[in-house]
């Protein structure tokens, strides 16, 4: 009998597949269906991995699940309510790195170029949707992109300060929500609505592996 980590991960991972086969095949009814318990069982392995103890990460990945769920209605307000619940899931896995990250070895000749990067992707992104999207959340939007930016600048310090063995997977992870957040955005709001291929699919296949690795790298 798997025990009970096991299982959970084996849930997560065969909803996710049910989840991302309903995103391929665009069904809207069966994405709807499996949405609200993909990050479920993630929180609740992270939860069991911890002796049941609450920690930022599995605070985390509740309000990515929360996110999760105000997303799926249509309209600007659970959008933008959805992009809150995200915003605080991003600040509460920067805590999640900052106590694990020996500040001391971090090489910042490294960092600072690479945070500077992360922003300018941001502001690119925002600039490629501003024309097609609401007015008054365009700089929201930028700010919660500068959340997830500085999520990964903590995660890529946690990586090279050598503090933690699983901290390079919890990195790909981080840049791999970066990648479906921006993705998501121009889905959401560029003019063209094809210019990501398999949109739907692309932003949760980032997204998931992503939660998937950050959870693993750090409680795996």
């Amino acid at each position: 009998m798997p025990d009970i980590k096991t299982l959970l991960l084996t849930i997560f991972v065969l909803t996710s597949v049910l989840h991302l086969y309903a995103s391929w095949r665009d069904d809207k009814r069966l994405r709807g269906i499996t949405k609200p318990f993909l990050l479920a069982f993630l929180a609740a392995y992270s939860l069991v991995s911890s002796d049941f103890r609450v920690s930022w990460l599995s605070l985390a990945l509740i309000a990515c699940w929360l996110g999760d769920v105000l997303l799926i209605p249509k309209g600007h307000g659970w959008f933008t309510a959805g992009g809150v619940s995200f915003a605080i899931a991003h600040i509460l896995f920067i805590l999640v790195y900052a106590e694990r990250v020996d500040f001391a070895s971090v090489p910042y000749f490294v960092i600072v170029p690479v945070a500077l990067i992360y922003y300018a992707a941001g502001l690119w992104v925002i600039r490629a949707i501003k024309d097609t999207t609401p007015k008054p959340m365009v700089v929201p939007m930028y700010l919660y992109l500068i959340a997830n930016a500085t999520m990964n600048v903590f995660a890529l310090m946690l990586a090279l300060s050598g503090a933690e063995k699983g901290a390079v997977i919890a990195y790909v992870g981080a840049a791999l929500f970066f990648l479906s957040d921006c993705a998501l955005f121009i889905v959401r709001y560029h003019s063209r609505r094809d210019i990501v291929p398999k949109r739907h699919f692309t932003v949760m296949l980032a997204y998931l592996l992503g939660v998937l690795y950050i959870t693993l790298g750090i409680a795996g």
